[in-house]
């Protein structure tokens, strides 16, 4: 009997959680099918099986947290598809011995143990369910310390501490509870389980704002100019490269031109070091239904405004269609976020880490602007948002940034013919 193991994914990813199986108990499989959607922090990746067979035993349900290493299933090589996993055939099951039924009856009760006392909804490591059932503790009853919810085994010893304790202690008398706390808990309420990746974007987002002295600054954009620019070259840009110009290439070259004048916002902290980073992958963020996630545009100051649109209309395509590997998420040097496209006109985006500054595009709305000749014209502007670490870049350079990439953005003939 062979076993499939959880395999060294990345550098950084040491776990996932079973998103779904692609074969069930019984179904045949070659060397190197598809057997499980796994989900980590970052990307959902396809597990697959290194042997040949049948699979006789799944051993972890969809929605389980698992570790590398972990065994999730057994193939029998020497199985007939659609055997059922306690035998393939009559022979097999003749030979089985007497501790051999005995050691599969106590598997299959401790796995009935199991299901009764780890309540599914309870986000919870594999150690920490493991030391549950050795100690018969009903997860949904153990305190978490984590900020997350996520229950540890040191939670799980904790909890059974106490109520050690508990039983030796004398009980107290129980308080009635006062109307309005039993209102509260009359109240209908629904428990959904945070999937693997939303908790990820929880940790990083506090993470952020305990490490980093994050700060913003706000000014904002007239986009007359790209707008009659774009209106201009719409229908030959699409001739000649079968892509929308759209809005994201501006913003691109504007942040790369504004990085080169400003190095430090395209640098990060390594220890007692500052890393200035002599190449530009620019991280644009996209919203997808289980959370934002922030694709790379490899060295796009390389790029053309057909190859910079070009290459955000793939990246988005991927991350809607959760095809996006680990190689294009990771590495970015700067981070671009629209906020607008959802309606927003103003918001304080938070750094991607390690970097160390993201612009905050937001929505085009017309306004009535005082021109240098003290006459009123209507402008559609745009608000933007930059926030920076306090801790590399001072305020202002920062102001300085916001500036140039706005200069840069009321003149884009430049940036156009440079791109």
């Amino acid at each position: 009997m062979n076993e499939i193991k959880i395999p060294e994914l990345a550098e950084s990813i040491t776990e996932g959680t079973i998103s779904e199986w692609l074969v069930k108990k019984g179904d045949k499989v070659e060397k190197g099918d598809p057997v499980v959607e796994l989900e980590t922090d970052k990307v959902n990746v396809e597990v697959n099986t290194d042997y040949a067979g049948v699979i006789t035993e799944i051993v972890c349900d969809e929605g389980d947290d698992v570790e590398v290493g972990d065994v999730i299933a057994k193939v029998d090589e020497n199985g007939e598809a659609g055997a059922d996993a306690a035998g393939a055939s009559d022979d097999t099951a003749n030979e089985t011995t007497e501790t051999e039924q005995t050691s599969q009856q106590e598997k299959t009760t401790a796995q009935a143990e199991e299901k009764s006392a780890d309540n599914t909804d309870v986000i919870a490591s594999p150690a920490a369910r493991k030391r549950a059932r050795e100690l018969g503790i009903d997860l949904s009853k153990v305190q978490a310390n984590d900020p997350l919810g996520r229950v540890r085994p040191e939670d799980v010893d904790t909890h059974a501490k106490g109520a050690n304790e508990q039983k030796e202690a004398k009980p107290a008398k129980k308080e009635e509870p006062k109307q309005s706390e039993k209102t509260t808990f009359d109240k209908p309420v629904e428990r959904v389980k945070m999937s693997r990746r939303r908790q990820t974007i929880a940790n990083r987002l506090v993470n952020v704002q305990q490490e980093a002295a994050m700060l913003t600054t706000f000014n904002e954009v007239d986009m007359s100019a790209i707008m009659k620019l774009r209106s201009q070259r719409k229908e030959s840009f699409m001739q000649k490269h079968d892509i929308k110009l759209g809005f994201m290439s501006f913003f691109t070259k504007a942040v790369i031109g504004a990085l080169k004048d400003f190095p430090l916002l395209n640098a990060e902290i390594q220890g007692n070091e500052l890393v200035l980073k002599k190449f530009y992958d620019i991280g644009i963020a996209v919203s997808t239904e289980e959370g934002l996630v922030v694709p790379v545009v490899r060295d796009a100051d390389k790029l053309d405004f057909a190859g910079v649109e070009r290459e955000i209309g793939n990246l988005g395509k991927k991350a809607i269609n959760k095809q996006l590997s680990l190689e294009e998420l990771q590495g970015g040097t700067f981070t671009i976020t629209n906020g607008g496209t959802f309606g927003s006109m103003l918001s304080t985006p938070i750094l991607n880490s390690p970097q160390v500054g993201i612009l905050g595009m937001h929505n085009i709305q017309k306004r009535p602007m005082v021109m240098p000749d003290d006459s009123i014209e209507v402008r559609p502007m745009m608000y933007l948002a930059l926030s920076y670490d306090h801790r590399i870049v001072d305020g202002k350079e920062a102001v300085q940034f916001l500036v140039r990439i706005k200069e840069l953005l009321e003149d884009p003939y430049d940036l156009l013919l440079e791109g």
